[in-house]
């Protein structure tokens, strides 16, 4: 077990050092959660500046805790909480993310959400399965005779990109410029982001903003049976989107709904190549399989939120405006719920991973990705039986995403 050389616990006072970017960390995070959690499951992580449960029982709970939420502005103005405004610069962005249901809370969220839910619910989501079959055999039989893939950029990346697109509307021609913007958008949310980062994440936000205002218009004179014509008549007791909502909304599924999946494929491939399971053994019960893929090397290890009143969690007192980051890639690791976490068992039961969020905030996508996950590997592994590793594969450092930059394989 390497620890990165960057980690200092002292366990007296919960506090933590250890900077996200260590080579070591990215590339495997889960000895430093494991050495954590067994001395502080809860912590101040001193490079964020925030406490950090890491826990499988206390971020379930905390998901689930009403004292805590997305935002805090709505219950606090900035000069009780002591905060500067925002940079000028990076208004066009927070603009679109002011509006994104993943960042409200109740009265709001609880509307946005039963808009969106009205036309994304699960049985919309399974129509794709033959899609998505056909999509899987299409991006193979573009490689398969090579002998070799790169399968981040041939098979991982295209399916959810192309299929989230194909739900929305959105011209698959776009997928291109789609991953483009999204890519320059979440690079906000990471840790390693730099006022060059800042910059192109604002000049996506404006250019997919207005690329979306456009299409929305020409919706709205030509409805189809996609999901944006489905957002733009979607209604509740008497709301609607607004045209501000539905833009955010629009990205956000964009976003979401292929950025988690990429990762979550390649991960799920490298951990079973990696496995020494049979394919035909590790798939014995898709379902199973996926959940495990899920839980063992989640696509997102870090979900943050605002304490909304003074929080009393044991010894430490989590002060109103301060943030707590829930831990999932640690959570799915805790040798205190799991029996051997770092083994890759696909046999577990449905193991109860918190790799979709949990409580109000429940990944909406998560029946896509997990139709998407259910699909296409078992595909690839029945196309490509010999398939295996050819060469090292190396996560971004992209914290507090988890994926690989590239997953070379050969058969």
């Amino acid at each position: 077990m390497t620890l990165p050389a960057s980690l200092t616990i002292d366990a007296a006072r919960s506090t933590i050092r250890l900077d996200p970017r260590d080579p070591d960390f990215v590339q495997n995070p889960y000895p430093a959660y494991r050495a954590i959690g067994e001395v502080a499951p809860l912590f101040h992580w001193q490079d964020y500046g925030c406490w950090c449960a890491a826990s499988h029982a206390l971020v379930f709970d905390l998901f689930r805790d009403k004292r805590l939420g997305r935002e805090i502005l709505h219950v606090a103005t900035r000069a009780e909480l002591g905060w500067p405004e925002p940079p000028a610069h990076l208004a066009p962005f927070y603009a679109v993310d002011a509006h994104s249901m993943l960042e409200r809370e109740p009265p709001v969220h609880t509307r946005l959400r039963t808009l969106v839910n009205r036309a994304f619910v699960t049985r919309q989501v399974e129509r794709l399965r033959p899609r998505i079959a056909a999509l899987a055999h299409d991006r193979i039989d573009r490689f398969e005779g090579q002998g070799r893939a790169e399968l981040i950029g041939a098979f991982a990346t295209p399916i959810p990109v192309i299929l989230i697109a194909e739900l929305l509307g959105v011209p698959a021609e776009m997928a291109p410029q789609l991953l483009d913007w999204s890519h320059r958008m979440v690079a906000m949310y990471q840790f390693s982001r730099t006022r060059e980062s800042e910059d192109r994440a604002v000049a996506a936000a404006r250019d997919f903003s207005a690329f979306l205002r456009d299409y929305v218009g020409r919706r709205r004179a030509s409805p189809r049976d996609d999901l944006v014509s489905h957002l733009i008549a979607a209604e509740a007791q008497g709301d609607r989107l607004s045209e501000d909502e539905l833009i955010s909304t629009c990205i956000l599924l964009l976003n979401a709904g292929h950025e988690a999946t990429v990762h979550t494929i390649g991960n799920g491939v490298k951990a079973v190549l990696q496995s020494g399971l049979a394919p035909a053994d590790a798939f014995a019960d898709t379902q199973n399989a996926v959940e495990e893929i899920l839980r063992f090397d989640p696509p997102l290890h870090m979900f943050r939120r605002y304490a909304l009143e003074d929080i009393a969690l044991g010894p430490v007192t989590i002060r109103r405006g301060e943030e707590i980051g829930l831990l999932l890639g640690a959570a799915n690791r805790d040798p205190q719920r799991f029996e051997e976490p770092d083994a890759f068992r696909p046999e577990r039961e449905r193991p109860p991973h918190v790799s979709f969020g949990g409580g109000i905030h429940f990944c909406v996508g998560a029946p896509l990705a997990r139709l998407e996950l259910e699909v296409a590997l078992p595909i690839l592994f029945e196309r490509l039986p010999a398939l295996r590793l050819d060469g090292e594969a190396l996560y971004g450092d992209t914290y507090h995403f988890h994926g690989l930059t590239a997953l070379h394989v050969a058969w």
